[in-house]
This record gives C-alpha cells, sequence and structure tokens, in this order.
C-alpha cells in the first residue's frame, strides 16, 4: 500500500487520480487533499477515501469545511501557510496538480521532503525550475511529469545515453480553434474555447489549449525535466491526441507513446511507478482511429508558441513573466474582460516590457512575478472591454 496526498484533488485531475484510488482501493493510503475554495467537494472527496487532512487554500472557505467534516476523524485546515505543511507530511506519492503559480510553493515543499513527486503543476517548473530539481538533487525525489506528453517522453527516453536523442517532440490536439480563422477566433467566447475537442480539462488550461500557450508551457517544462537543448524541443500538432510525444534518435528511429486520450494513464504511470497497474482506461482502438493526422502549428493564428520559446531560449525570469502574464490574461478572458487574441497580445506586451535576470533565489521569482502580473492588469484595463 502506497500513501498517497493530492494537492488539487478538486481539479480534473485531482478527480481523475481519485477515480484511479476508488478503482482499487487496497492499494492506496490517502493522507492530504486539497482545494483552493471548493470546500463541500473536499469534504466529500476526503469522506469518500478515507483522507487524513483536508486543506482549503482559501481561508474564508475553512468555516465550509469544517462544517462539512463534522462528526469525522478528518482533520483540516486552512491558508498558504497550511498548504506547505501539508506538503511536508511524509508520504510516498505526492500528486502536484495546483492550477498556476499558486501551486509552486507547496510543489518546493513536497519536493524539499522527498519520495515520488507526480508533476501536473507545470509552473512549478516553468517557473522555478532550477530550485525545482535542485532540491530534487538534495532529497533524493523521483520527479515524474503526469502533462500526457512529458509522460510519454518519459517513456521512451534513453536517458543512460541522452547524447543519443536528437529531439523530443510535443503533439499538440489544436484545441477547439485549430481550424478557425483569425476573423473567427477574434469573436470566440469563453464558453467556445473551454470546449475542448478530445480532453476534459479545467477552465484555465482548456483556454490555454486554445492558444496553444499550454503547449508552449510544456516546451520549456520539457526542458527541465529532459538533458536536451531548448533547439532539440519542437511541436506538431496531432488532433486525435493518440500519440502523446516523440523521442527522435539519431540513428533515425522515432519512439512513441500511444494511448487513449485519458489522463488516468499518465497519472497512473506516475503513482505506481516503476510498476504498471491496471486503470478504468478504454482500451486504444487503432482500427476505429483509422487515421493519424499531424500538422504544423501555424504562428500566425498561434503567436503564444513563438513568445514561449523566446522565453525558454532566454531563461532566467523570462518564463516567470510568460507565465504570470498569461495567468493575467486568461483570467480576464475568462471573465469576459478581454477578447480571445488579446491573451497573446497581453503576454507579448509584458515580455517586451520585462527585463530578463538571472533566478537565483525564490525572491527573484515573486518580484518578476508580481510585475508581470501589474503590467499584464494595466493591459487588460486599457484593452479590455
Amino acid at each position: 500500500m502506497r500513501s498517497v496526498s493530492i494537492f488539487g484533488a478538486t481539479g480534473s485531475v485531482g478527480i481523475s487520480a481519485l477515480e484511479l484510488i476508488a478503482h482499487e482501493p487496497d492499494r492506496w493510503s490517502v493522507d492530504v487533499l486539497t482545494a483552493n475554495s471548493s470546500a463541500g467537494d473536499l469534504a466529500a472527496q476526503a469522506k469518500a477515501c478515507g483522507a487524513r487532512l483536508a486543506v482549503v487554500a482559501d481561508e474564508g472557505a475553512y468555516g465550509d469545511l469544517q462544517a462539512a467534516l463534522a462528526g469525522t476523524d478528518i482533520e483540516c485546515a486552512a491558508g498558504t501557510a497550511a498548504l506547505e505543511e501539508a506538503a511536508r507530511r511524509p508520504v510516498d506519492v505526492t500528486l502536484a496538480a495546483i492550477v498556476g503559480a499558486a501551486g509552486l510553493m507547496p510543489t518546493l515543499r513536497a519536493v524539499e521532503r522527498g519520495g515520488i513527486i507526480a508533476i501536473a503543476n507545470k509552473e512549478a517548473l516553468v517557473c522555478a525550475g532550477p530550485l525545482v530539481t535542485a532540491a530534487a538533487r538534495d532529497s533524493g525525489a523521483k520527479l515524474l511529469p503526469v502533462d500526457s506528453e512529458h509522460n510519454a517522453i518519459f517513456q521512451v527516453f534513453d536517458f543512460e545515453t541522452p547524447e543519443s536523442v536528437s529531439r523530443i517532440i510535443l503533439t499538440a490536439s489544436g484545441g477547439p480553434f485549430r481550424t478557425k480563422s483569425l476573423d473567427e477566433m477574434r469573436a470566440m467566447t469563453p464558453a467556445q474555447a473551454v470546449a475542448h475537442p478530445v480532453w476534459s480539462m479545467g477552465a484555465k488550461i482548456s483556454v490555454d489549449s486554445a492558444t496553444l500557450m499550454n503547449k508552449g508551457l510544456e516546451m520549456i517544462e520539457a526542458a527541465r525535466l529532459f538533458p536536451v537543448r531548448a533547439d532539440q524541443i519542437d511541436v506538431i500538432v496531432h488532433p486525435q491526441s493518440i500519440v502523446h510525444s516523440f523521442v527522435e534518435y539519431v540513428d533515425g528511429s522515432v519512439l512513441a507513446q500511444l494511448g487513449s486520450p485519458d489522463m488516468k494513464t499518465p497519472i497512473a504511470y506516475a503513482m505506481a511507478y516503476p510498476k504498471r497497474i491496471k486503470t478504468p482506461v478504454a482500451p486504444l482502438d487503432l482500427i476505429a482511429a483509422a487515421r493519424l493526422e499531424f500538422e504544423e502549428p501555424d504562428p500566425v493564428r498561434f503567436p503564444a508558441l513563438r513568445l514561449a520559446r523566446e522565453a525558454m531560449v532566454a531563461d532566467g525570469t523570462a518564463p516567470v513573466s510568460l507565465n504570470a502574464a498569461n495567468e493575467v490574461a486568461v483570467a480576464a478572458f475568462l471573465e469576459d474582460r478581454l477578447a480571445f487574441l488579446d491573451i497573446a497580445a497581453a503576454v507579448d506586451h509584458v515580455m517586451a516590457r520585462m527585463s530578463t535576470c538571472a533566478v537565483a533565489t525564490l525572491g527573484d521569482i515573486f518580484a518578476c512575478d508580481a510585475e508581470a502580473r501589474r503590467i499584464a492588469k494595466d493591459f487588460v484595463s486599457a484593452r479590455g472591454r
């Protein structure tokens, strides 16, 4: 039996992980579940899986959590400090699935403590990759990617002879606007952007998929996780989302991991590593899939990829600025205060005004994040509707 803590339990990744646990409850012991503010949902999850501790980041939701857990043996806590303290609790596997930069500190605390860290929070690696990987070396923590693309690469990457790898190729579904013209994209609504044609995801990551910023962040994440140069990381569009990524080798071989587009597969791989376990995922039927399509991403309609590559090459605080600006712009779009195409425009605006410096401390990251968010909010106020 493995002990597990899930940070971001009420999100799509957390829900999928709990479905896996419910599928084989004798395999897992749940220690901590966390959520941002969904106290009722979190309490129901904690009761169902027998968690020992439930934590909400929003202190205003603490009373609701206490009330929902009254009469149980489940402890409860609230606030960012409580999240960090929960991340320090000794468990075999920590699933880091808090969306956005808010997941950085709990993820870093879990890495510092050690064990298996199943990372679904790509922003922690984007913003603080050198600090996270250094902490993993110091503690002996095993960083296992949960994003389907990086999980696929991890499964077929030759870590013993990385010089034999010529490039890694991330696949992108293309999102809901893959075939839309620029004129059509100008009028796209939040409801249309979150209606992903293949994957079931939360609102923020669905919008990132629609702009392809999600794939841009994944390029930076790949540069943190795998011993390759920035110019060895490419992206291609694959609408069926069956090939989850490729690794190309110097001898011309190309290895890929294929599977049904269901997040339970990479989650199970990371949580049970190095074993493979059965999952309630529909087997891949290549005959039913019939054909697999691949195409180049359009840099004109999806400038987020260019912006992310520039940030990846610049490194230092550039990825922090990119992520912060994108989070502000996506939030404004979801609140119908910013047009869809202005998400990338906001990021471009911020990147042009932020200087890039090396990341030596968390203070460097927080200062850059705050300034980038300030500039992005000013852009939204000036451009917004």
